[in-house]
């Protein structure tokens, strides 16, 4: 390998540009001297474009930006967005705390595209471990070119974010035609309805299974469908959203958590699935509105809701496959049933992924005994003693942080605890004061 191909050395590299690593980015812009890149290899900035819809909004508040939570001032607050497009009256006089998802999406994309140092349509193909130089050595190719280079960098920040996960009885069924992952509903929905689709079942009650359940049920005037909602929870359960609560979902409360044994995270994490699995109360109202107005309106197609109903097992029927066959097992009763639908959006949530740029550091990696990242209070994933480059992670430590990994409010708070590792300094303030509760013994 050519010396000069390594002539630039990076302070920092950040692969995937998500909420997370583009907030990192908007942070970083301000830390003077900092070698600083991030590498996405999509053509440019997206957000769950699947599930856009027109009518949606963010579950958190608007100052859970990519950067307010932590420097306010900055350039690229939402607020200074705002002020950017001539928004802020209309904003302030509108009183909105929670802002349309496809807002903050424009937001995100705004900011993608004038941040410095990131780079789309970029891949980063492989990580390696130089040992002579103490450096990390990433493998970069150009999308559309196939050009290939290496970087180096001192410390790594993986935002790779996560991948649709499909339950087990679903798995033999993926990349069916009519079997469909919320996240791309947008993307097919037109096409199911184009080919005659007479009904569709939902499964899955987060925040996904409801805005699709909703959208489905809005377009049956049209499209004539039936509608099916399963969830193997005891109901469609809200989002827990009031204030003491909510601060699970802090700092504080996130410090705690890595402090205890991993048994009990996991135990944790299961039972406070309401803090980011639930659907938030406005869409439960919108829903119950529109089935109000379906008694109305007497002549639609049915709808139907069960809850505490698992899928069991699925499989296609009829002599063209079309027909897709699921049993289900009720929670209560213990009863078994058999229902038949022309189509399936699987709300099942995502699942962290293990990038395959990893793979040539594989064994330098620390795994815990379930295959994931053995992460420190300060988001570093362990590595083996000799290796001395810093190699940190946005949300993939749902198992070591708790339920605040995932969330947006913990985005900028993370970024800074990254780039003061990373810098060696206190550039910028961490807030310490973050709930009222105190959790565990003083």
């Amino acid at each position: 390998m050519a010396e000069s191909e390594r002539e630039t050395v990076l302070d920092l590299a950040a692969v995937g540009i998500g909420p997370f690593n583009l907030s990192l980015s908007a942070l970083a812009d301000g830390v003077p001297g900092l070698a600083y890149a991030a590498y996405d290899r999509r053509p440019a900035y997206d957000w769950h474009p699947g599930l856009m819809f027109d009518w949606a909004k963010l579950q958190v508040g608007f100052l859970a930006d990519l950067v307010s939570l932590i420097r306010p001032t900055s350039r690229w607050s939402f607020l200074n967005y705002l002020v950017e497009h001539d928004r802020m009256y209309p904003f302030y006089i509108a009183e909105r705390f929670h802002i349309p998802r496809r807002e903050y999406a424009d937001y995100c994309a705004w900011a993608a595209a004038r941040i410095p140092g990131l780079h789309f349509g970029t891949s980063v193909d492989a990580v390696e471990w130089d040992a002579g130089r103490d450096l990390w050595l990433l493998t970069v190719r150009e999308v559309a070119t196939g050009a290939t280079r290496v970087q180096a960098a001192r410390n790594i920040t993986l935002g790779i974010g996560t991948e649709p996960a499909l339950p087990a009885p679903l798995k033999d069924l993926a990349g069916h035609p009519r079997v469909l992952h919320s996240g791309e509903h947008l993307h097919r929905i037109d096409a199911l309805a184009a080919a005659g689709v007479r009904d569709i079942t939902v499964i899955g009650s987060g925040q996904s299974g409801a805005e699709v359940f909703l959208d489905l049920i809005r377009r049956q005037k049209e499209t004539g469908w039936a509608v099916s909602w399963l969830t193997r929870s005891w109901g469609f359960a809200p989002l827990d959203y009031s204030k003491l609560v909510l601060e699970y979902t802090t700092p504080a409360y996130m410090r705690y958590f890595h402090g205890l044994d991993p048994e009990v995270r996991d135990r944790l994490i299961a039972s406070q699935w309401q803090l980011y699995k639930g659907i938030d109360s406005e869409t439960i109202d919108l829903i119950h509105d529109e089935l109000y107005d379906h008694l109305l309106d007497g002549d639609r197609p049915p709808v139907t809701l069960l809850p505490a109903t698992a899928l069991a097992a699925a499989e296609t029927g009829g002599t063209d496959g079309s027909t897709l066959r699921l049993t289900t097992h009720h929670a209560d009763t213990g009863e078994r049933a058999v229902r038949e639908t022309s189509a399936i959006v699987a709300a099942t949530g995502y699942t962290a992924r293990r990038p395959d740029c990893l793979s040539p550091v594989d064994k330098l990696i620390a795994w815990d005994p379930k295959g994931r990242y053995d992460i420190s209070e300060g988001h570093r994933v362990t590595t083996a003693p000799e290796v001395t480059a810093g190699l940190y992670v946005q949300n993939a430590e749902l198992h070591t942080h708790g339920a605040a990994a995932p969330d947006l409010g913990i985005g900028a708070y993370r970024g800074a605890l990254i780039l003061n590792a990373v810098t060696g300094t206190d550039h910028f303030p961490i807030p310490r004061r973050t709930a009222f509760q105190t959790f565990g013994p003083r």
